[in-house]
């Protein structure tokens, strides 16, 4: 019953992707940015369920599960920072980049005001192939610790059903597809999730029976403020807040910022988007205690498979298969958005200007690029939470500071921007390989303000000579 529930939910959700075929105009601009006419309301949940789907589902319940309640500072971080993009950064991204008629990332930053502009686009688009491609491999092993909990499927069968999925309704309609599955997601995460969280709360006996349990399992669960912490409190929340602000390096979220009708309706775009983020890493962190609760064997369990094993043993199977296929289809909206970005940055932005405008060498583009993908995630490490953290961190520490600087339309010569890249890019490895650095404060921060460092230095040299 479970697996025909998931089948017949899975059928439902790729359907509503290739049905957009029907409103594509076949062209490339309507393929990579859907014509720039997106409504605020679709831009809102499409931006959520992008941003969140194997991270939530599985990264983030499966850390709340380790950690306890400290986990919501993670998120308090990131919304924290993520609003302060949408709010000064998003507005002019989309005016700025519709002026220049650009529709990748790489690209929009290829406008330096001098002959390295080229070289530019070419090294930031390699950083966004090679890392959103391992972002979007977490996705699909994201999915497929979902399928192999359930159903006893190898890992591989699951990553490689969301890889055909993805090229499915990509293929068909590109952005748009994306879009419209991403808004049936986004609604079915959130009732997913409150419907997990009402099972949790009638089996364990109300909240304050949770809190009791919490606390005989082991106190720290229920403490707020992170223990052992190298650099304090503050720093640590700082580098979460970075992290919210590293959205703007993400180039899978901010399409969307792209692709909306008109920077006036980008302010009912973020009121929408933060009401619904907000409800879901609640209902996230709310599943992960919960799960600690009645799956408290932290020794021999897999805390990323915390959701699936849940829903098991405590819904109806029609219901498993219906949160399963919302879990499932959810990693592959961020899956294809992030290997759409990937195939225009390779499109677009890698091969010769002449080809920039053929609709369907963009579409095989796609289908390149997916089979890259899946390579990752067969061959690469299964841990969802640490692939989405590093490449988060390198997006946001190479292409985030330039991407904002343009948008604030501030001068950002080639060599500077090369040099701002290549140091945000060794800013993250090297606190990375420093012992408990990255457990006390997330690398977006140094890797961020490294490259901003940078570019302060470069202006003051500028005014000295």
């Amino acid at each position: 019953m479970t697996a025909i529930s998931f089948l017949f939910f899975l059928f439902c959700f790729t359907l509503i992707g290739v049905a957009s075929i029907r409103a594509s105009k076949q062209t490339t601009d309507d393929y990579l940015l859907a014509g720039r006419s997106v409504s605020p309301l679709f831009t809102a949940l499409s931006a959520v369920a992008t941003n969140n789907s194997g991270f939530m589902f599985i990264g983030l319940i499966g850390y709340t599960y380790a950690v306890g309640l400290s986990s919501i500072w993670i998120m308090v971080g990131w919304i924290a920072g993520d609003y302060l993009a949408w709010r000064w950064i998003y507005p002019h991204l989309r005016r700025e980049s519709e002026m220049r008629d650009v529709a990748t990332v790489p690209s929009y930053l290829s406008h330096t005001g001098d002959r390295y502009g080229p070289a530019v686009m070419r090294i930031a688009a390699v950083i966004l192939i090679l890392f959103l491609g391992v972002y979007a491999a977490a996705q699909l092993n994201a999915g497929s610790k979902a399928l192999h909990t359930l159903f006893g499927w190898q890992y591989e069968t699951g990553a490689i059903i969301g890889a055909v999925i993805v090229l499915v309704y990509s293929w068909s309609g590109g952005i748009r597809a994306s879009i419209w599955t991403d808004v049936a997601q986004s609604v079915v995460m959130v009732g997913a999730m409150l419907l997990l969280v009402i099972s949790i709360v009638v089996e364990v006996g109300g909240v304050p029976a949770a809190i009791e349990r919490l606390a005989e399992i082991d106190p720290s669960l229920l403490t707020l403020i992170p223990a052992n912490l190298k650099f304090g409190f503050a720093a640590f929340l700082l580098s979460w807040i970075a992290a919210g602000i590293g959205v703007t390096g993400q180039p899978h979220v901010i399409i969307r910022a792209m692709a909306i009708r008109s920077v006036t309706a980008m302010s009912t775009a973020r009121r929408v988007y933060f009401l619904w983020y907000s409800l879901f890493s609640a209902l996230a962190i709310a599943v992960g205690l919960g799960a600690r609760i009645l799956l408290d064997h932290p020794e021999t369990f897999d805390a990323e498979l915390a959701l699936p094993i849940i829903s098991i043993k405590l819904l109806h199977p029609i219901l498993i298969g219906l949160i399963l296929a919302g879990l499932f289809v959810a990693t592959m909206s961020t899956a294809d958005s992030q290997v759409l970005a990937c195939s225009a940055a390779f499109t677009q932005d890698l091969l010769p200007e002449r080809y920039w405008k053929n609709y369907i060498l963009a579409k095989m583009g796609t289908a390149l690029v997916t089979l890259l993908t899946l390579s990752i995630a067969l061959f690469g490490s299964q841990n969802v939470f640490g692939l989405v953290v590093l490449s988060w961190s390198i997006l946001a520490s190479t292409l985030g500071p330039l991407i904002m600087l343009h948008s604030l339309r501030r001068p950002v010569s080639g060599p500077v921007s090369i040099l701002m890249m290549v140091v945000g890019m060794g800013a993250v490895f090297l606190w990375r390989a420093m012992p408990g650095y990255s457990d006390a404060v997330y690398e977006t921060l140094p890797g961020m303000s490294a490259g901003f460092l940078a570019y302060l230095i470069s202006q003051l040299n500028q005014k000295k000579r």
